[in-house]
Protein backbone atom coordinates (compact mmCIF):
# COMPACT_ATOMS: atom_id res chain seq x y z
CA UNK A 1 0.00 0.00 0.00
CA UNK A 2 1.51 3.38 -0.99
CA UNK A 3 1.94 6.35 1.85
CA UNK A 4 -0.17 9.10 2.02
CA UNK A 5 -3.83 9.51 1.01
CA UNK A 6 -5.44 9.37 -1.96
CA UNK A 7 -7.34 12.31 -4.35
CA UNK A 8 -9.29 14.66 -2.40
CA UNK A 9 -13.31 13.85 -2.39
CA UNK A 10 -15.14 16.50 -4.41
CA UNK A 11 -15.79 19.43 -4.04
CA UNK A 12 -12.23 20.47 -3.64
CA UNK A 13 -11.18 23.45 -0.69
CA UNK A 14 -10.06 26.58 -2.66
CA UNK A 15 -7.30 27.46 0.16
CA UNK A 16 -4.42 29.52 -2.14
CA UNK A 17 -2.05 26.59 -0.36
CA UNK A 18 -3.43 23.76 -1.78
CA UNK A 19 -2.14 21.83 -4.93
CA UNK A 20 -4.49 21.54 -7.29
CA UNK A 21 -2.16 18.53 -8.49
CA UNK A 22 -2.36 16.82 -4.96
CA UNK A 23 -6.04 16.71 -4.46
CA UNK A 24 -7.00 15.60 -7.76
CA UNK A 25 -4.31 12.45 -7.84
CA UNK A 26 -3.59 12.02 -3.98
CA UNK A 27 -0.26 13.26 -2.01
CA UNK A 28 2.29 10.34 -1.42
CA UNK A 29 4.71 12.58 0.05
CA UNK A 30 6.49 11.48 3.59
CA UNK A 31 4.45 14.78 5.48
CA UNK A 32 2.67 15.00 8.77
CA UNK A 33 -1.23 15.18 8.31
CA UNK A 34 -1.29 18.75 8.98
CA UNK A 35 0.39 19.82 5.42
CA UNK A 36 -1.38 17.34 3.44
CA UNK A 37 -2.06 18.33 -0.12
CA UNK A 38 -0.08 21.70 0.44
CA UNK A 39 2.13 23.03 -1.96
CA UNK A 40 5.73 22.77 -1.30
CA UNK A 41 6.19 26.52 -0.94
CA UNK A 42 3.56 26.74 1.20
CA UNK A 43 4.71 24.22 3.71
CA UNK A 44 8.23 26.00 3.60
CA UNK A 45 6.44 29.45 4.27
CA UNK A 46 4.71 28.06 7.41
CA UNK A 47 8.10 26.15 8.64
CA UNK A 48 9.59 29.62 8.55
CA UNK A 49 7.45 31.01 11.48
CA UNK A 50 8.11 28.00 13.88
CA UNK A 51 12.02 27.40 12.94
CA UNK A 52 13.51 27.31 16.17
CA UNK A 53 16.71 29.50 16.64
CA UNK A 54 19.68 27.14 16.50
CA UNK A 55 21.45 26.33 13.63
CA UNK A 56 23.69 22.99 12.67
CA UNK A 57 26.42 22.96 10.59
CA UNK A 58 28.40 19.58 9.11
CA UNK A 59 31.98 19.68 7.62
CA UNK A 60 32.16 17.46 3.93
CA UNK A 61 35.53 17.15 3.06
CA UNK A 62 35.14 13.37 1.54
CA UNK A 63 31.10 13.53 0.42
CA UNK A 64 30.14 12.36 3.75
CA UNK A 65 26.81 9.86 3.49
CA UNK A 66 25.78 11.24 6.99
CA UNK A 67 25.04 14.83 5.98
CA UNK A 68 21.56 13.63 4.35
CA UNK A 69 20.81 12.29 7.42
CA UNK A 70 21.33 15.28 9.42
CA UNK A 71 19.52 17.59 7.07
CA UNK A 72 16.65 15.02 7.62
CA UNK A 73 16.92 15.64 11.88
CA UNK A 74 17.35 18.96 11.50
CA UNK A 75 13.99 19.06 9.71
CA UNK A 76 12.59 16.85 12.17
CA UNK A 77 13.38 19.07 15.17
CA UNK A 78 13.19 22.30 12.91
CA UNK A 79 16.67 23.72 12.68
CA UNK A 80 16.65 27.31 11.93
CA UNK A 81 19.33 26.45 9.02
CA UNK A 82 21.69 23.38 7.96
CA UNK A 83 25.16 24.88 7.25
CA UNK A 84 27.33 22.42 4.47
CA UNK A 85 31.13 23.27 5.05
CA UNK A 86 33.81 22.47 2.59
CA UNK A 87 32.76 20.82 -0.70
CA UNK A 88 29.60 22.26 -2.10
CA UNK A 89 27.70 19.19 -3.64
CA UNK A 90 26.71 16.09 -1.21
CA UNK A 91 24.90 13.06 -1.14
CA UNK A 92 21.22 14.00 -1.17
CA UNK A 93 19.66 10.33 -0.96
CA UNK A 94 19.36 9.90 2.91
CA UNK A 95 17.94 13.45 3.27
CA UNK A 96 15.14 11.70 2.13
CA UNK A 97 13.65 14.70 0.20
CA UNK A 98 13.20 16.95 3.81
CA UNK A 99 16.42 19.43 1.67
CA UNK A 100 13.30 20.75 0.26
CA UNK A 101 11.75 21.91 3.51
CA UNK A 102 15.00 22.99 5.06
CA UNK A 103 17.17 25.71 4.31
CA UNK A 104 20.46 24.24 3.34
CA UNK A 105 23.61 27.24 3.37
CA UNK A 106 26.70 26.24 1.92
CA UNK A 107 30.22 27.95 3.39
CA UNK A 108 33.51 27.38 1.97
CA UNK A 109 35.76 26.50 4.88
CA UNK A 110 35.37 26.56 8.76
CA UNK A 111 36.90 30.22 8.98
CA UNK A 112 33.88 31.09 6.57
CA UNK A 113 31.28 29.94 9.01
CA UNK A 114 32.72 31.70 12.07
CA UNK A 115 33.23 35.10 10.21
CA UNK A 116 29.50 34.41 9.53
CA UNK A 117 28.13 33.43 13.30
CA UNK A 118 29.75 36.42 14.39
CA UNK A 119 27.86 38.70 11.99
CA UNK A 120 24.99 36.68 12.53
CA UNK A 121 25.33 36.69 16.84
CA UNK A 122 25.36 33.09 16.61
CA UNK A 123 27.34 31.23 18.43
CA UNK A 124 29.69 28.11 17.23
CA UNK A 125 29.93 24.93 19.51
CA UNK A 126 31.58 21.80 18.19
CA UNK A 127 30.59 18.50 18.85
CA UNK A 128 33.46 15.67 18.84
CA UNK A 129 34.87 13.70 21.52
CA UNK A 130 37.66 15.10 21.41
CA UNK A 131 40.17 14.89 25.01
CA UNK A 132 39.30 18.04 26.88
CA UNK A 133 35.75 18.09 25.93
CA UNK A 134 32.96 19.56 28.01
CA UNK A 135 29.76 17.18 28.16
CA UNK A 136 27.11 17.93 26.35
CA UNK A 137 24.57 16.65 28.94
CA UNK A 138 25.70 19.41 31.55
CA UNK A 139 26.64 22.34 28.96
CA UNK A 140 23.77 25.15 28.80
CA UNK A 141 23.41 25.21 25.26
CA UNK A 142 22.86 28.97 23.94
CA UNK A 143 19.70 29.91 22.16
CA UNK A 144 21.36 31.04 19.40
CA UNK A 145 23.96 27.84 18.81
CA UNK A 146 25.43 26.50 15.69
CA UNK A 147 25.88 23.05 16.72
CA UNK A 148 29.03 22.32 13.85
CA UNK A 149 29.92 18.26 13.29
CA UNK A 150 33.22 17.22 11.68
CA UNK A 151 32.54 14.05 8.86
CA UNK A 152 32.56 10.55 9.97
CA UNK A 153 35.57 9.24 11.19
CA UNK A 154 37.96 12.07 11.69
CA UNK A 155 35.68 14.28 13.41
CA UNK A 156 36.53 17.99 13.76
CA UNK A 157 39.00 19.60 11.58
CA UNK A 158 42.04 21.58 13.21
CA UNK A 159 40.47 24.56 11.29
CA UNK A 160 37.35 24.06 12.88
CA UNK A 161 38.43 23.44 16.28
CA UNK A 162 40.33 26.78 16.01
CA UNK A 163 37.19 28.98 15.42
CA UNK A 164 34.65 27.09 17.84
CA UNK A 165 33.39 28.91 21.36
CA UNK A 166 33.76 25.08 23.11
CA UNK A 167 33.80 21.64 22.63
CA UNK A 168 31.36 19.30 23.51
CA UNK A 169 31.27 14.97 23.69
CA UNK A 170 28.36 12.63 24.18
CA UNK A 171 28.82 10.54 26.81
CA UNK A 172 29.53 7.27 25.36
CA UNK A 173 29.66 4.04 27.85
CA UNK A 174 30.36 0.28 25.41
CA UNK A 175 33.54 -0.28 23.56
CA UNK A 176 33.37 1.53 20.08
CA UNK A 177 35.68 4.95 19.97
CA UNK A 178 32.20 6.99 18.52
CA UNK A 179 28.81 7.41 17.56
CA UNK A 180 27.69 7.84 13.80
CA UNK A 181 27.69 11.31 12.93
CA UNK A 182 24.14 11.16 11.81
CA UNK A 183 23.07 9.80 15.59
CA UNK A 184 25.66 12.56 17.21
CA UNK A 185 23.66 15.16 15.39
CA UNK A 186 20.45 13.85 16.94
CA UNK A 187 21.43 13.77 20.36
CA UNK A 188 22.92 17.37 20.17
CA UNK A 189 19.61 18.56 18.34
CA UNK A 190 17.36 16.98 20.61
CA UNK A 191 19.55 18.23 24.06
CA UNK A 192 18.93 22.02 22.22
CA UNK A 193 15.25 21.00 22.23
CA UNK A 194 14.90 19.84 25.59
CA UNK A 195 17.13 23.14 26.94
CA UNK A 196 14.75 25.97 24.88
CA UNK A 197 11.64 23.97 24.16
CA UNK A 198 11.15 21.98 27.36
CA UNK A 199 13.34 24.48 29.80
CA UNK A 200 14.97 21.37 31.05
CA UNK A 201 18.48 23.11 32.37
CA UNK A 202 21.68 20.61 32.63
CA UNK A 203 23.31 20.35 36.27
CA UNK A 204 27.05 18.99 36.64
Amino acid sequence: MLPGVGPHPLPWPTDEWLDPELLEHGDRRNVIDEYRYWRLESIVKDLDTKRHSFHVAIENFSHDFNIGSVVRTANAFLAKEVHVVGRKRWNRRGAMVTDRYQHVRHHESAMDLAAWCRANDVVLIGIDNLPGCVPIETFDLPKNAMLLFGQEGEGLTDAARAEVTAVLSIAQYGSTRSINAGAAAAIAMHAWVRRHAFGQVPSA
